[in-house]
């Protein structure tokens, strides 16, 4: 069948993005904001062992699935990778299954910054909680906050819409910006902390255990590590001097990247001050190192780079959800015109506004939804990445002579840890009794929600979806 008279018009993306631009936007987008704003969590819930434990478990299956996308992402390199695997590992409903959890994911998270924003802002500016409006699961919802996401979700959405080279751009800058502020304060928490102040190491529950703990912490790991996965979404916006096989690379070493990164954090909140303190503060982060050191500054610094990697989180994030709402689109698998690209820009506009409007709803939930989102965001990315593992092991199965630039030693004995790993983090956050158990009613609510929107999307396209031929889609798609 030739492409230039039986296949639909196939929308393509300028390729404009580079190997430190993709860099940027995997790390960035991994080191966010959350760990100012959830360290009291993780510490609170498992101790300073167990909080590393906890991560540097999360950290290997996080490295396992990464190594499965490294495989994956030069295989087949266009927007939205994980709807390609699945769709040619299983077809089009579970590619839409794997796709719109991942953008789920990818939306929660960029919902997560944009309440963020205010919530680092008034820890800065106590002044700028003004003209409350509702009470919302025990929380304030102010005006100030709504305008403030509002504002800032339109800057996102402006960047993302006139290109990815502006967007690639800005996160260089911001990620630069703030490794280099964050070394600042972590190097002065390792150097003038204490080692005593570790202590308890560990946090056990009634019967004395510290698993549950641990469990609790390492079950939101997807949530924390998702970003390495941005550099698939834009593998086709590659520019020509990226060659396929370094994106596997970029893809392990961003992953290896933010272990370390979290594991100093871990380190250097603890160590400032007796870290059963350190949790009662709103901030814990930015307050331990305030009162440890007696230097606002250093708190001063630590807001400043959550500020950073808040917008380096939401900049990757809202980048990566637009694409896989493009590549579903493009494919007739939800409605056509989600996968529409700008005439003149070459960004998928009507993606990116989708994402956009979700993200400018998030602040009305208020501040108690940040871990709302956290728990239904990591069961959303967890069964994302769960098929993605399953993918690999079908592709290896009945395609095992496409072409790869990369591909991953060991047979299928990484991605079956990987599909384990995700396996059982989704188990976890089913399990009633389970300590890591998603919460009745916010954190369903959010799912069902979501997962109804898509619903309606899928039906809403079936008429479209069945006027395309598999050899069609598969162009569309795979663009093969």
């Amino acid at each position: 069948m030739s492409a230039t008279t039986a296949n639909p018009e196939r929308p393509k993306l300028h390729k404009e993005l580079r190997r430190f631009g993709f860099f940027a936007l995997a790390f960035g987008s991994m080191i966010g904001v959350g760990w100012v704003t959830a360290i009291g969590s993780w510490l609170g819930q498992a101790g300073p062992a167990g909080a590393l434990l906890a991560f540097l478990v999360g950290g290997a299956i996080m490295l396992c699935i990464g190594l499965c996308y490294a495989e994956l992402t030069p295989m087949l390199p266009v927007a939205g990778g994980e709807v390609a695997y699945a769709y040619k590992a299983y077809g089009s409903f579970k590619a839409f299954v794997v796709g719109w959890a991942l953008a789920f994911g990818y939306v929660s998270i960029s919902g997560f910054e944009a309440i963020s924003i205010g919530k680092v802002l008034s820890y800065l500016f106590p002044a700028i909680d003004r003209w409350p409006l509702y009470e919302f699961a025990g929380s304030t919802v102010y005006a100030s906050h709504l305008i403030l996401g509002v504002v800032c979700t339109g800057l996102i959405t402006w960047v993302n819409w006139v290109g990815a080279r502006a967007a690639a751009k800005l996160q260089v800058w911001l990620t630069s910006a703030f490794v280099a502020v964050t070394l600042v304060f972590v190097l002065a928490g390792l150097g003038g902390g204490s080692g005593a102040n570790l202590q308890p190491l560990w946090v056990a529950d009634a019967s004395g255990g510290i698993a549950a703990g641990i469990l609790a912490v390492m079950v939101t790991i997807p949530f924390w590590f998702v970003g390495f996965d941005t550099i698939p979404q834009g593998a086709e916006e590659a520019s020509g001097s990226v060659a396929p096989r370094s994106l596997a690379f970029l893809i392990v070493g961003s992953i290896i990247a933010a272990t370390l990164f979290y594991v100093l954090i871990i380190l250097s909140v603890g160590m400032v001050g007796p870290w059963q303190q350190t949790i009662t503060g709103d901030l814990p982060a930015a307050s331990a190192f305030e009162s440890a050191f007696a230097a606002p500054w250093l708190s001063k610094m630590v807001l400043i780079a959550a500020l950073l990697g808040l917008f380096t989180s939401w900049n990757g994030f809202f980048l990566a959800g637009s694409r896989v709402i493009f590549a579903l689109g493009r494919g007739r698998i939800i409605p056509q015109r989600f996968g529409a690209a700008h005439p003149v820009h070459g960004t998928p506009n009507w993606a990116i506004g989708l994402v956009g409007v979700l993200t400018a709803l998030a602040p009305l939930l208020g501040r108690d939804a940040l871990l709302a989102l956290v728990n239904a965001g990591s069961f959303c990315i967890a069964l994302a990445f769960f098929g993605v593992s399953l993918s690999l092991l079908r592709l290896r199965k009945d395609y095992p002579d496409l072409p790869r630039p990369y591909r991953l030693p060991g047979g299928p004995v990484i991605p079956a840890i990987a599909a384990l790993g995700a396996l059982g983090m989704l188990a976890a956050m089913l399990i009633p009794g389970s300590p890591a158990a998603l919460s009745w009613p916010r954190e369903h609510i959010i799912l069902i929600v979501m997962f109804s929107l898509g619903g309606v999307l899928w039906v809403s396209a079936g008429k479209t979806r069945s006027e395309v031929s598999d050899a069609q889609r598969d162009y569309l798609i795979l663009d093969s």
